[in-house]
């Protein structure tokens, strides 16, 4: 299906690419011949293509620039066989007309380059060693960007103001007039200069921002007035933001003055909505700024190459609180015995860790629980949605939420392959039931069986609805559901006019006004009421959009169908009914034993004959053999509900900020000389030894 739709596209993007070196063939033999009308039509076409791809397209050129036949040379070439064909033309003198026209298409390739060099130039003022939001930069006299058709768009720049350079060129050709060839080139050379001209003035004082050491300078002096004391330290590539931002709700909430490190500048742009302030420190010996502060602690959600770099500062305790715990391996990863502290939901993580023997030792370990499940509802009973219209049954909202397929290759990471069209068949079949269906984002990402069985998966839903009637809501709550967007998007979303840079986006989304967090939190409830609100109660979803989010559709949903992840541990906050697929090739006993979190939910096989068994314990709760046992693997997984798992995190922050605190006061005692190392201690002791030793000998 995917492939399918992608033909069309890249039959287009080849015939774009024939038709170019179609016309290069045309102008080659026009120009030789000489042949002027096809001369004319070849070059101008050429030139109007190239501009257009340009624009619609520039990924396609970029395989041309691969094979060095670049915008710049393509050019170059277009318009050398322009003076080819011009001087093989009768009635262009070489000397009064063709000569000068030469000249001054090498002043305008001269001026191009002088712009580029400019254009160089103000990029490197323009980019400072660290990338803020949610700060006032103010003093480091941010500014907005150069037109990026001057500033970064190089390419564009060149085809865009040959334009006048090739229709003159065309109109000599067609006229024998070398004016008319003057004429473009002067114009194509006045834009050209007049673009590098104003290029210059963000060169002047009045527009450069502050130098690398006045920016550390300054962020010296923000720190020093904020005192951070909590940070949240990430690296990672473009699609691992999710794993910070599922934090963003607990960092905002800790006591103390919380910041937020970033590593990769794109990185800075990926972090959703929030008031709390972030540095992005792209290089590491401005990040060692941070040795100086008040920083006490960093979280760390993720396990990142550059993660080791932000180990080395001393001053600084590190808490791994990763981004999800499941049964998998990678929750209990060996890199974790290099932080201080490794925080986890509850006693399974440290049971995990003890049988995994990575070297994390018992003491290091802080049971905190997982404070961003509070918006989960806990079990109410048995289903009481709308009834099926004829029946007077309760709808059963089941939702499927599959893992993606993993890198290793690994059947039982994902039941899409083998058990995902039994699963849903077997759900749709009970019409009863209404399914929420919502993927992994990365699933078919690895392996292509999992991308095809979630389009025939998909298919199945949409064909499902077909059959299905019923009373649909009115205009109103689509009305209703556009306008919670608008509102939701404004606050969360931030647009930057295209030639926005880094610089300006700095200037745009300095500190921020009012409590946007909890503006946040009430929009995104409204647009989850009216989103529900939009659709037909007993209509089939399909759900592959960041909204609603995936504790969202856990308030909606009586049961999950999963696979063995961090949904399963996140879903047991509800105590609701679950299944897991069982695609591993194990046993049910073994698959039991072998990953905890699946101990109080149906295992589901891959042809997935139990689905009926499932939904008649969920519709009659005195058939459920796994209530108790919910409520133990619950505490098991996430810890005690009370105290509170936000009060449990606040007060490991407290602990950790301590030790903290105390090993700062221990190394400034010991560089000031008023406590002994270890090592002179021991020598001391040493010395103390052999005197007492020494003095005995001689009273003997």
């Amino acid at each position: 299906m995917p492939s399918a739709r992608l033909a069309p596209r890249r039959i287009a993007q080849l015939s774009a690419l024939l038709a170019m070196f179609a016309l290069f063939t045309a102008q080659i033999v026009s120009a030789l011949l000489p042949n002027v009308p096809l001369f004319v039509a070849a070059s101008a076409a050429g030139l109007v293509l190239d501009t257009a791809l340009q624009y619609r397209d520039p990924g396609l050129l970029a395989v041309l620039g691969k094979v060095r036949f670049d915008t710049l040379v393509r050019q170059l070439l277009r318009d050398m066989l322009i003076l080819v064909g011009l001087l093989r033309i009768e009635g262009i003198d070489p000397e009064t007309e063709h000569a000068p026209l030469v000249i001054g298409l090498c002043a305008f390739y001269a001026l191009h380059f002088a712009c580029q060099g400019m254009a160089v130039l103000v990029r490197r003022t323009r980019t400072l060693p660290i990338v803020t939001r949610n700060i006032d930069a103010s003093a480091l006299r941010l500014t907005a960007a150069p037109p990026r058709l001057l500033a970064r768009r190089q390419a564009h720049r060149l085809l865009t103001f040959s334009l006048p350079t090739t229709a003159g060129l065309m109109a000599t050709a067609a006229t024998k007039d070398g004016l008319w060839g003057g004429i473009g080139l002067g114009t194509a050379i006045a834009l050209t200069l007049g673009g590098t001209a104003y290029l210059a003035t963000w060169m002047l004082p009045k527009k450069r921002a502050k130098n690398e050491q006045q920016v550390m300078e300054w962020l010296d002096q923000w720190l020093a007035g904020y005192r951070p004391t909590v940070a949240m330290y990430f690296s990672g590539g473009t699609t691992s933001a999710y794993q910070a931002n599922m934090w963003l709700s607990t960092l905002s909430k800790v006591e103390g003055q919380p910041l937020i490190v970033l590593r990769e500048r794109f990185m800075v742009q990926k972090i959703d909505a929030t008031d709390v302030p972030i540095i992005c420190f792209p290089k590491v010996a401005t990040m060692f700024s941070l040795e100086n502060s008040t920083l006490q602690m960093m979280l760390h959600p993720a396990n990142a190459a550059k993660t080791s770099q932000v180990l080395r500062i001393p001053t600084i305790k590190h808490a791994f609180i990763n981004h999800g715990e499941s049964d998998k391996l990678s929750s209990c990863n060996p890199y974790a015995k290099a932080y201080d502290e490794v925080w986890v939901a509850g006693p399974a993580a440290r049971e995990r860790y003890a049988l995994a023997e990575v070297g994390v030792e018992d003491k290091d370990i802080v049971e905190v629980g997982r404070p961003q499940l509070a918006p989960i509802r806990p079990y109410s009973g048995a289903p009481t949605g709308p009834h099926d219209k004829d029946t007077s049954e309760h709808l059963t909202t089941v939702l499927y939420a599959p893992t993606w397929e993993g890198w290793d290759g690994n059947p039982g990471n994902t039941s899409v392959v083998l058990a995902g069209e039994n699963i849903v068949r077997g759900l749709l079949a009970d019409d009863n039931v209404r399914l929420l269906y919502k993927p992994h984002p990365m699933t078919g990402s690895v392996d292509p069986r999992a991308g095809a069985a979630n389009e025939r998966i998909m298919a199945m839903i949409r064909e499902a609805n077909t059959r299905r009637s019923g009373s649909r809501p009115g205009p109103e709550a689509a009305a209703e559901l556009a306008r919670r967007t608008t509102a939701l998007d404004k606050l969360t979303s931030t647009h930057f006019r295209d030639s926005a840079d880094e610089l300006e986006r700095m200037l745009l989304q300095g500190a921020p006004r009012g409590d946007r967090e909890a503006a946040i939190t009430e929009a995104t409830t409204a647009w989850e009421k009216a989103y529900w609100a939009s659709f037909p109660e007993w209509e089939h979803q399909i759900i592959t959009d960041a909204r609603p989010a995936i504790f969202a559709c856990f308030n909606q949903a009586d049961l999950l169908v999963s696979d063995v992840s961090s949904v399963v541990s996140d879903w047991l906050s509800s105590e609701k009914p679950y299944a897991v697929a069982n695609t591993s090739g194990l046993t049910e006993e073994a698959f039991r034993t072998g990953f905890p979190t699946v101990s109080a939910g149906v295992i589901l096989t891959p042809a997935a004959e139990g689905v009926p068994a499932l939904l008649e314990s969920v519709r009659h709760p005195e058939k459920d053999q796994f209530t108790s046992a919910r409520a133990e693997l619950k505490e098991h997984l996430l810890g005690p509900a009370d105290p509170p798992s936000l009060v449990r995190f606040n007060n490991a922050v407290r602990a950790l900020c301590t030790k903290a605190d105390e090993r700062r006061v221990i190394m400034e005692a010991r560089l000031a000389g008023e406590i002994p190392s270890p090592r002179e201690a021991s020598e001391e002791m040493s010395d103390d030894a052999g005197s007492n030793g020494a003095g005995d000998s001689v009273t003997a």
